[in-house]
């Protein structure tokens, strides 16, 4: 009897160990602090056998990282990355194709074209100019309705954007440039634009950020960070500029090798399910499911209809040489990192 009580109590203690055991993930995100912070509970609520260790920063810098540890990779998981980068990844042979429960729900535009993908979406994020009225009264400077306007010597020393080598708002800014005005053009107006930035960030979201605190007139950044900071009592304006607007899609993969499958799948399963996409539309206007978006406060209403004819695997194939031809053209006025 006393065996068979010791063997009962170890059983049970086995049993609780069990249930309290967690399986532990690697994920690399450039997902804004604050949308993570939700994302990640919510996640944990649903799954509390599994704990994530979470890496963050911007998109240059996780892609970067990413591709430097490709013999020897740390992440189970990206989660929150840039489009691009995943078919970069992808291209690169460091991504394990899934088919996560759900993918029939997405929209096409939302995920690898293969018919079991390396990578899905989650949203999209676009840009937009960050003003602040109160800083552009004060300077004397008109509300700009177009990229093109952004060249004009008026706003000389009063623009700041994102270097598009670490991050992807910046990325996604010039590589739609070059896309609607052609290579040529494209640099052209960036050349003009030049003239006018006081400095690059390394943050997409830092330009607004200094919109809405008075360091600058006008940022350079996305419509998410810009609607937020208004909401919160920012003087700004948002402009959408009349050429179109340059997005792109934040998607998930699983890393190939990993030896975490099942919890990786899991996330992955829990990125695009419908009630992810709830807490996306949260922030952002357009979401991988169809049917799901709800109109977000201070977005325009015909958000999808301003986004360009975006050529992902065009971007991804030339993403290196454009980022290369950047920095010896605009560099010199990049913050320290």
């Amino acid at each position: 009897m006393k065996k068979l009580k010791s063997a009962l109590a170890f059983s049970l203690c086995a049993a609780a160990a069990g249930v309290q055991a967690q399986t532990e993930l690697t994920v690399y995100t450039a997902l804004e602090a604050d949308d993570l912070k939700r994302y990640a509970q919510s996640f944990n609520d649903d799954h509390p056998d599994i704990k994530i260790n979470w890496v963050r920063d911007s998109t240059g810098i996780v892609t970067a990282r990413l591709l430097a540890e490709k013999e020897n990779p740390r992440a189970d998981v990206v989660w929150g990355l840039a489009g691009t980068s995943l078919l970069m990844l992808k291209n690169e042979g460091m991504l394990a194709p899934y088919a996560p429960e759900g993918l029939e729900n997405l929209s096409p535009k939302f995920r690898d074209r293969d018919e079991v993908p390396s990578w899905v979406g989650m949203n999209a994020w676009m840009a937009a100019v960050c003003v602040n009225t109160i800083e552009a009264e004060n300077e004397g400077l008109p509300m700009p309705s177009s990229w093109e306007d952004l060249t004009k010597p008026v706003y000389q020393g009063h623009v700041v954007m994102p270097n598009p080598n670490s991050s992807g708002t910046g990325f996604l800014d010039v590589s739609a440039w070059l896309q609607m005005m052609g290579e040529d053009e494209g640099w052209a107006f960036m050349d003009g634009l030049h003239n006018n930035i006081s400095r690059y960030t390394h943050s997409g979201s830092k330009p607004c950020k200094m919109a809405a605190s008075g360091e600058t007139p006008i940022g350079v950044s996305f419509a998410f960070r810009g609607a937020r900071l208004k909401d919160q009592g920012a003087p700004l304006e948002l402009v959408f500029p009349e050429e179109g607007l340059g997005w792109e899609v934040e998607a998930a993969g699983i890393i190939k090798g990993t030896s975490k499958l099942d919890a990786a799948q899991t996330l992955v399963d829990w990125a695009i399910s419908r009630e992810a996409m709830e807490m996306y539309n949260e922030g952002f206007a357009i979401v991988a499911m169809p049917g799901v978006a709800k109109p977000v406060k201070h977005f325009p209403e015909n958000a999808d209809e301003l986004i360009i004819e975006n050529d992902f695997a065009w971007a991804a194939e030339n993403r290196e040489a454009i980022l290369s031809k950047w920095q010896k053209r605009y560099d010199t006025k990049s913050e320290a990192q």
